[in-house]
C-alpha cells in the first residue's frame, strides 16, 4: 500500500537531516590567503588534492602578496594565511588577528639576470651584487606588490646600503605584480630580478636568464602558516582550517612537502620542528 506524505512533513524530515548533521560534516571547505610563490611554483597544485584526500578539507587558495594576504586575513577573509615574511607575521599575531604562528618549511631566494651578465655580479655576494647594479644603472625588476618577496628585497637593498625609494632611476621598475608576472618582465626586458627558487625552478619563459646569485644566507626564505583568529572573526572555520595546519606540519604533510619536485629538484624543504625558524 502506498504511503502518502504531505509536503510539511517533508519538508520538517528534510530540516531534522540538515540540523542532525554535524557542522564539521557540513563545513569541510576553508580558505587559505597564500602567496604567489607557493601557487606560481606549483606547490598547491601538487598538495591541495593530498591534503583532500587525507584531512577531507577542501582548500580554495588566494594567491597573493604577503602583505595583501594579512590584509584579507585581518578582514576576516580567509581562514588560514601561509605566507613567507617572518616580521609581518609577527606583528599580525601581536595585533591578535592570529592564533598562532607554526613553521612550516623554506627555501631561498636568487638573483637572477641576464646570461651575459651585463653588470658583472656572477660570483659576488647579495650585498656588492645590488650595490653593482645601482652604480651600473642595470635594469631590475621589482615585484613593488608588498609581497614577501618585496619585503626581503627592500631589506637586501637597505643592507646594501642603497635607498630605492630615493636613489631610483629609470633602471629600477616596480611592476605591482606576482612572482611569476616579475620573472616574465625580466625576462623580456632582459633585466635582473630576485626570486624565490621555488618558482624560478617552475619558471617555463626564461629567454636568457640565468641564476648569478645564490647561496648567501641572507637568502633564506621561510614560510609559516597561521589559524585566523575566531575571536576575531567567528566565521572563521576553525576546526578545518587547524586540522589543515595540522596536517601540513605532520610527519605526513612535511614528507608531502619534501616530495615535491621538478626535474629532481626539490623545491622545499620542510622543517616544521625547528623552533627557531
Amino acid at each position: 500500500m502506498s504511503r502518502w506524505f504531505s509536503p510539511v512533513a517533508i519538508e520538517i524530515a528534510v530540516l531534522l537531516a540538515v540540523l542532525s548533521t554535524p557542522v564539521s560534516a557540513q563545513s569541510q571547505t576553508i580558505i587559505v590567503a597564500s602567496t604567489t610563490s607557493t601557487q606560481d611554483s606549483g606547490l598547491f597544485d601538487y598538495l591541495l588534492p593530498i591534503v583532500r584526500e587525507k584531512t577531507g578539507v577542501e582548500v580554495k587558495v588566494l594567491a597573493q602578496g604577503t602583505g595583501q594576504a594579512l590584509d584579507t586575513a585581518r578582514r576576516g577573509d580567509a581562514d588560514v594565511v601561509f605566507v613567507h615574511a617572518k616580521s609581518a607575521e609577527e606583528k599580525f599575531l601581536a595585533e591578535g588577528f592570529g592564533v598562532k604562528r607554526y613553521p612550516v618549511m623554506y627555501n631561498d631566494f636568487v638573483l637572477i639576470g641576464p646570461k651575459d651578465d651585463p653588470a658583472g655580479i656572477r660570483g659576488l655576494d647579495v650585498t656588492a651584487s645590488l650595490q653593482t647594479i645601482q652604480t651600473k644603472a642595470a635594469s631590475f625588476i621589482s615585484r613593488g606588490d608588498r609581497s614577501g618577496t618585496h619585503i626581503a628585497e627592500l631589506t637586501l637593498w637597505k643592507d646594501a646600503g642603497v635607498d630605492v625609494t630615493k636613489d631610483r632611476g629609470s633602471w629600477y621598475k616596480e611592476i605591482g605584480q606576482g612572482m611569476g608576472a616579475a620573472l616574465n618582465v625580466a625576462s623580456a626586458s632582459n633585466a635582473y630580478v630576485l626570486a624565490d627558487r621555488g618558482t624560478w625552478l617552475a619558471f617555463k619563459k626564461r629567454g636568457d636568464l640565468v641564476i648569478l646569485v645564490e647561496g648567501d644566507k641572507r637568502l633564506f626564505n621561510q614560510y609559516g602558516v597561521m589559524l585566523v583568529n575566531p575571536i576575531k572573526h567567528p566565521t572563521v572555520k576553525k576546526e578545518a582550517g587547524q586540522r589543515f595546519i595540522d596536517w601540513l606540519i605532520s610527519p605526513d604533510g612535511q614528507n608531502a612537502i619534501a616530495g615535491y619536485k621538478i626535474e629532481s629538484q626539490q623545491l622545499f624543504y620542510p622543517d616544521a620542528n625547528d623552533p627557531g625558524a
